[in-house]
């Protein structure tokens, strides 16, 4: 029987493949990519091209499994383990070209083919996870695992393997495995379209002026850039967008207070304006989905689930890790709060500090204490050279250097892509850099890969891997340049690339590691940004090339940790926040507006600051940080201390501690426990002493 199956389904593969509209000559997934190292052809692939190809892929992955079900000899590693491993290449390819793109530059016919291949997804992994004839042999090469001799990775994949049918359900009744099956499928149609309600809000809004009287204390290169947005949507005067490098400035300097919480406002309340791209009852029921699916699978919560395979563990080591960081933050907001509204008071003005008023009271405040202006500042960091910068460092590090691409295919014009050599001089991979706003692009910034570095008959497989950004854009003739914390972000982003590009296992289901130390390789990159010797290699003054002058890296440094507790407690509130709606032990939640303000009511968060994300757009959660967005704390705590393990060296480029940084935790990927790994490379464990000191909470 198992024979006739597989034969059935090879035989589709084949009339697929002979149609009359050779569809394997006119869909460039179909064909070998004669494009240097095999990156996307971008020029040739359309978006008509995406869906069938997801569709053969997963027809494909389909044979390939029932080829391993058709082995008639006892399962083991090779013929199961393995071999499942190798699955679904097709597939990669197709979403690997296809999820970087639909991120970055999305059109409507790709957002239409998403809302499409997203349950098709779901139910080809329900019927791999919960075919029992998969999981038997799984099982059996579980249970036989002690009498095989497996190699550490084999063991780990091995392990990995098991639980991971366990996780989705192999082991249920057929009765619930149906039931899950049909939650698994509306949480992907809700998750998809609660990233398009997302990305119109966000696009939606724009702050139309057209009278110069409402820039006042908007420096000049806002202004330029305000009136160069006008011209891109065709009309004049200057337009304020929902875009990180335009809704920050004017709250930073817009004297005019209305209209400071006209665009805050339109900011914090994406997704919850009850019109069409609402997000609050999609919201709600993926919440509740969440409670069901997971006590089905015999957990107590969402999060005791997900934190099951952190370093975490379970939720209430993240609760007391976080409410340490909370107990620290708080009071120190609340003095910044203070400060804010002396100020306030003394101008006479009559009224409370209010959201919308933080940034533009601290910027004030920020001038005074450190003579310090993000707009002096910008001159000298110019996005090529900050670029360049951050390669160096790299080369420092780990020796490895960048050569630019320019016949390379690029899915939007802007797109810069590097070689990346080894410091050998081996090729390591491919690097594409996308920086700035466009509608297409959602909010943030990110690191993805085209392609996964992996072994194919022992042979390496280079990653392509790309950053993506929100940055200020150039204006006029110049470059664009950014303000410090673009840089940090560019340098962090950088982190999780060298992390893509040095990953070296021997199986795809070793890639990757824990959400609570995915963060550790892109936070330490951030720790060098202020570093004098790094500062000589990008902070240039852009027009005359003078290096950033001491004095201002003086002003830079001691302003470190300024607004440290707003900064702290906006995203500590996400967290908890994130928290208390995944360890819900029933699906309970009517109304997500009143459960967020009782969460943070719960914790004491004053009105003058709101959660870094909000539950309407609170797209982490939707995606893969659920009951996870702790993670970037929680990896302040290892990168605060690996970079310790430079400064004492004496020595912040270290080759030997570079080295040890990259075979035990770069290089690694899921093959041993974080904390083994962490401990590996640094000789002890990590304390949250370091993440406080880091912060400027404890000395």
């Amino acid at each position: 029987m198992k024979k006739i199956v597989f034969i059935i389904l090879a035989l589709l593969i084949i009339l697929t493949a002979c149609n009359p509209k050779q569809e394997s000559e006119m869909n460039p997934f179909f064909t070998e990519w004669e494009t240097p190292f095999q990156v996307p052809p971008f020029d040739e692939i359309k978006p008509e091209h995406y869906l069938p190809a997801f569709k053969k892929g997963m027809e494909e992955q389909l044979v390939e499994m029932e080829a391993i079900l058709s082995n008639e000899e006892e399962p083991d590693f090779e013929n199961t383990i393995a071999a499942a491993d190798r699955s679904g290449r097709l597939l990669d390819k197709v979403a690997g070209a296809f999820y970087p793109v639909n991120s970055a530059n999305t059109t409507p016919e790709l957002q239409a083919v998403n809302r499409e291949v997203a349950p098709l997804l779901t139910e080809h992994q329900d019927k791999i996870t919960l075919d029992p004839r998969v999981f038997d042999r799984v099982k059996a090469v579980w249970e036989n695992r002690e009498s095989m001799n497996l190699t550490k990775p084999q063991m780990t994949l091995l392990e990995r393997t098991y639980k991971n049918f366990i996780r989705n359900g192999a082991d249920l009744p057929e009765d619930k495995k149906e039931e899950l099956k049909e939650i698994n499928q509306r949480l992907s149609s809700l998750s998809v379209q609660f990233g398009d309600n997302l990305l119109a809000e966000t696009n939606d809004f724009k702050l139309y002026l057209s009278d110069g009287a409402d820039l006042a204390g908007l420096p000049d290169g806002v202004i330029h850039a305000a009136a160069e947005a006008a011209a891109n949507f065709d009309t004049t005067g200057w337009v304020f967008t929902l875009q990180k490098p335009s809704w920050i400035p004017f709250l930073q300097y817009s004297d005019k207070r209305d209209l400071r919480e006209k665009i805050y406002r339109a900011y914090f309340m994406r997704g919850n304006n009850n019109n069409e791209y609402d997000n609050k009852e999609i919201f709600k029921e993926i919440i509740n989905l969440r409670v069901k699916r997971v006590q089905m699978l015999g957990y107590k919560s969402h999060a005791h689930f997900v934190l099951e395979q952190n370093m975490a563990k379970n939720p209430e080591t993240v609760f007391n890790f976080l409410e340490q960081v909370w107990d620290a933050a708080l009071p120190v907001a609340k003095q910044e709060a203070a400060a804010q509204q002396a100020i306030i008071d003394e101008e006479g003005d009559n009224f409370k500090l209010a959201s919308w008023d933080w940034w533009y009271y601290t910027e004030k405040i920020r001038k005074e204490k450190y003579d310090l202006d993000d707009e002096v500042v910008r001159p000298y960091l110019a996005l090529p050279n900050v670029q360049q910068g951050m390669f160096e460092l790299g080369n420092k590090l780990y020796g490895i250097t960048f050569k630019e691409l320019t016949d390379i295919p690029k899915y939007h014009p802007e797109i810069q892509c590097f070689e990346v050599f080894d410091n050998d001089g081996s090729h390591l991979g491919v690097l594409y850099t996308d920086w700035y706003p466009r509608p297409g692009k959602r909010v943030g910034a990110w690191s993805t890969s085209f392609r996964s570095g992996r072994y194919e008959d022992g042979k390496k497989i280079t990653p392509v891997a790309c950053i993506v950004g929100n940055f200020s854009r150039p204006t006029g003739d110049g470059p664009a340049l950014l303000n410090f914390e673009e840089v940090s972000t560019m340098f962090h982003e950088f982190g999780h690339a060298l992390h893509g590009l040095f990953t070296d296992v021997p199986y795809e289901g070793l890639r990757g590691v824990p959400r609570d130390f995915v963060e550790l390789p892109s936070q330490i990159m951030e720790h060098w940004v202020l570093e004098p010797e790094v500062l000589d290699t990008y902070a240039k003054q852009y027009q005359t090339g003078e290096i950033i002058p001491p004095e201002i890296v003086e002003k830079l440094k001691a302003a470190d940790n300024f607004n440290q507790g707003f900064i702290t407690v906006e995203y500590i509130a996400a967290s908890l926040l994130d928290m208390e709606y995944h360890s819900l032990t029933e699906p309970s939640v009517e109304d997500v507006l009143a459960f967020e303000k009782e969460a943070m009511d719960k914790y004491g968060l004053i009105d003058e600051i709101i959660p870094r994300y909000r539950t309407t757009y609170f797209s982490h959660v939707i995606g893969g940080y659920s009951a996870g967005y702790y993670s970037y704390s929680w990896s302040e705590q290892l990168d605060s201390d690996a970079f310790e393990a430079f400064k004492e060296s004496g020595d912040i480029f270290n080759k030997e501690i570079a080295a040890r940084f990259r075979e035990h935790v770069l290089s690694k990927g899921r093959s041993d426990d974080p904390a083994v790994l962490y401990r590996n490379f640094r000789g002890k464990d990590p304390s949250i002493e370091a993440l406080l000191r880091n912060r400027g909470f404890i000395e």
